[in-house]
């Protein structure tokens, strides 16, 4: 058994282990064991029976809860194990929150404690109700806007068009009590900036990571950013090029405009609000990168992310007006359904993170980056073959050894290890006239 989330391990009891306690029945539940050291060896105690009287009564007057308490004996040496139950609502020692994050407790404070209390209540920061805002302050083109869409999508009735705005409103629960929600003043309000610090995008091109050459801030409310944004990121940011097809001109960016939408949708429906920090879009040369102060939901991993997933938004009230308007969809594919566009496309699968300040999603225009050759263990030699290739449309070994330098049974080794990789393919013929192109590069 190894200390980790449920488990920690104390060689002798202090009272302040109660915060431990109090952290492990604000989250996930666990177990502490009094009497063990930090290796997990049983070191025994010298007052169990005396910590077996007084445990439950400190634990029942300080956080209001009953935990299961046992006394165990290994190498006849006396340990005790405490079983804490996750508990629905929330537990305080002293007044302070604890939670237990990882295999660490923290103090929950400030917009960390209101979204704990918010949960343990079954509210999510968007459908909190917001004081002095009425309908007539928020912005009726915008209704107008979304019943257009949500009726050309097929999402909502079309007697909708004939709708009061708070009925509108009101049918897509965001009025609780008479008072609107702050959901509703992000999706519809002329300026909610004036109300949630950091509800808008900042779109940055850079020549390098510290040096940024022009920027813009995309304001108003969720609608007007997702359509502006976009119109700015393929108007200014993402280049184009242009062919014809008799007199048929052709415009292909150098990303899917499918998969950036995609990209920009989640960012808004998963950001978390509280924070006060703008969505922010990274534009280089070579990639394009979406981050937002959001969070996974509680025990899920990037990997989970890339297979089938139930939809769970962080922001439930902005995600279901955004799902009626056909913006988004309602089933969690949004990652699925990126990877897809971007394989159709013919760019490399995005890459996603996460960490503790947020949610990043990083597309490339393609694979050739010294970067990404290196990330699969390739040597040198085969990245400048593969540069080669690209500007020459094929290789041949005698090439290689050429550019290289190298014998021609290095050059054999070193090109059979780069078609394993699945990055060239033999043209299939033996001999001088045989070469190798690129396959998925």
């Amino acid at each position: 058994m190894q200390e980790q989330q449920n488990i920690e391990w104390k060689e002798s009891w202090r009272d302040e282990y109660l915060k431990w306690i109090c952290g492990f029945a604000n989250a996930q539940g666990g177990k502490i064991y009094i009497g063990k050291n930090d290796k997990g060896e049983v070191v025994g105690i010298d007052n169990a029976k005396r910590l077996m009287d007084d445990l439950p009564n400190k634990i029942a007057t300080n956080l209001g809860i009953i935990c299961d308490i046992n006394l165990l004996v290994e190498n006849e040496k006396q340990f005790i194990e405490i079983i804490i139950e996750p508990y629905p609502n929330p537990v305080n020692y002293k007044g302070q929150y604890h939670y237990r994050s990882g295999s660490t407790k923290q103090e929950l404070k400030g917009a960390a404690l209101d979204k704990f209390m918010l949960e343990r209540k079954g509210k999510r920061w968007d459908g909190v109700p917001f004081p002095n805002i009425s309908i007539a302050d928020l912005k009726k083109e915008t209704f107008d806007f979304f019943r257009k869409k949500a009726v050309k999508a097929q999402r909502i009735e079309d007697d909708v068009l004939t709708d009061t705005d708070e009925d509108l409103a009101d049918n897509l629960q965001l009025i609780e009590n008479s008072y609107l929600k702050r959901a509703a003043i992000l999706l519809f309000h002329p300026k909610p900036t004036k109300y949630v610090t950091g509800a808008f995008v900042k779109i940055g091109y850079f020549e390098t990571d510290d040096e940024l050459k022009f920027q813009d801030e995309i304001t108003g409310n969720i609608f007007e950013q997702v359509e502006k944004t976009m119109d700015l990121l393929f108007t200014k940011y993402i280049k184009s090029s242009i062919s014809y097809e008799g007199l048929n001109r052709i415009e292909k960016y150098e990303y899917p405009k499918n998969a950036v939408r995609e990209a920009l949708l989640n960012a808004v429906c998963h950001k978390d609000y509280s924070g006060g920090v703008p969505i922010q879009i990274s534009v280089y040369d070579d990639k394009l990168i979406f981050w937002n102060e959001g969070q996974l939901p509680e025990n899920w991993t990037i990997e989970k992310l890339l297979t089938k997933h139930p939809s769970k938004p962080f922001n439930p009230d902005i995600a279901n007006a955004l799902f009626r308007s056909g913006y988004i969809e309602s089933w969690g594919r949004g990652t699925i359904k990126i990877i897809n566009e971007c394989i159709q496309f013919g760019i490399p699968q995005p890459k996603y993170y996460y960490d503790m300040s947020g949610f990043w999603v990083e597309f490339r225009k393609d694979s050739f980056s010294v970067e990404y050759f290196e990330s699969l263990g390739l040597n040198q030699r085969q990245i400048e073959a593969l540069k080669y290739v690209k500007e020459n449309g094929k290789i041949t070994n005698s090439e290689y050894q050429n550019i290289n330098g190298c014998s021609r049974n290095t050059a054999s080794n070193d090109l059979t290890e780069l078609v394993n990789k699945e990055l060239l393919e033999s043209s299939g013929q033996k001999g001088a006239g045989s070469y190798y192109i690129l396959k998925n590069v």
